[in-house]
């Protein structure tokens, strides 16, 4: 029989609404889960709130479950973790992690949801897609041993591929980022933090992940010759202007880009599936909490959007909650 669900949809750029939305039983192969919590990704999402995707992007960038299309409505988001009330047997009643939208109940094909492991706790798994994309990016880069690095920007992503770099041997590890604030965050995951005046140079590799020239500018001075900056930052339809003209050549510097949307070369030997069941296994470190920086009910999405959108909430990931009857 069919019911309904609530979701989250950007109504036009700017506002948003909870609406119905039609739900059908699972079919055989899929899954039906009622959500537990749900990750809004600050940088991405209120990208989206705002219309901001170009129109040359709106096909890369769709999500996995979104329904409508750019600019507006749509349905967005890809931080989903729940409870399976349907399904194989293997599967009713364990906690998943999904790439879904902001919504109280879904049905999706069961290839779609990933275990979340025992030990990782369902609030903080909402941080597998941001981790996921932090694993990707350092295959692309291959930190060794030894590097000195800095991760400018620290948003959701820079400091999850911060988190991941602290457990490398050796390394110097750094979080730039203009807000003071991110200096306690960045103690809670281990690392060094500077402000972008007094960040350490020489660096081996700077992951860019701020989305702003002035910071992407600031990566290429504090590498040392030949190093090399991994471009992580979404500019959605924002032209950035770089300094390629003073020593870029001369000290032979690299730019080079990283996205999660495709497994990287390094290790093509590696399915999709397998990054991110990587990256719950990495969700068992509790530093990672403090990735987790507010939290609403799902009720109140279309006001905290916006304040989302606008800086007024602070934010690396918000959660959203959700009720058990919903």
């Amino acid at each position: 029989m069919s019911t309904t669900a609530r979701a989250f949809w950007v109504s036009s750029p700017g506002e948003g609404e909870i609406r119905e939305t039609p739900l059908s039983a699972p079919a055989p192969g899929e899954v039906l889960v009622r959500s537990l919590w749900s990750g809004v990704s600050r940088g991405t999402e209120t990208l989206v709130f705002r219309g901001g995707v170009p129109d040359s992007q709106h096909a890369t960038m769709r999500a996995p479950f979104q329904d409508g299309d750019f600019p507006a409505p749509v349905k967005y988001g890809y931080l989903n973790v729940g409870r399976v009330e349907e399904g194989p047997a293997a599967l009713v009643g364990r906690t998943v992690f999904c790439l879904y939208p902001h919504q109280t109940r879904y049905v999706v094909p069961a290839t779609a949801v990933t275990v979340v492991p025992d030990r990782v706790p369902a609030e903080r798994a909402i941080l597998a897609g941001t981790v996921e994309t932090a694993v990707n990016a350092l295959w692309d880069a291959a930190p060794l041993v030894g590097d000195r690095i800095a991760v400018v920007g620290g948003g959701m992503v820079g400091c999850s591929v911060a988190a991941l770099l602290a457990r490398f041997p050796g390394v110097r590890v750094q979080l730039v980022d203009a807000d003071p604030a991110r200096a306690k965050v960045a103690e809670a995951l281990g690392v060094g933090f500077a402000l972008p005046g007094d960040a350490l140079d020489g660096c081996d590799l700077v992951v860019h992940a701020s989305a702003s020239e002035q910071g992407l500018a600031r990566a290429l001075e504090l590498l040392r010759p030949e190093g090399t900056v991994l471009e992580l930052s979404w500019y959605g339809d924002r032209q950035v202007s770089l300094p390629l003209g003073e020593a870029f050549h001369s000290r032979r510097l690299v730019i080079r880009s990283s996205q999660v949307g495709t497994v990287s070369p390094a290790r093509a030997s590696r399915t999709y599936a397998d990054r991110l069941a990587l990256a719950l296994e990495l969700l068992a470190d509790p530093a990672l909490d403090a990735l987790v920086t507010g939290e609403s009910a799902f009720e109140e999405l279309p006001e905290v959007m916006p304040r989302l959108a606008t800086g007024e909430i602070p934010a690396l990931c918000h959660r959203i909650r959700y009720e058990q009857s919903a």
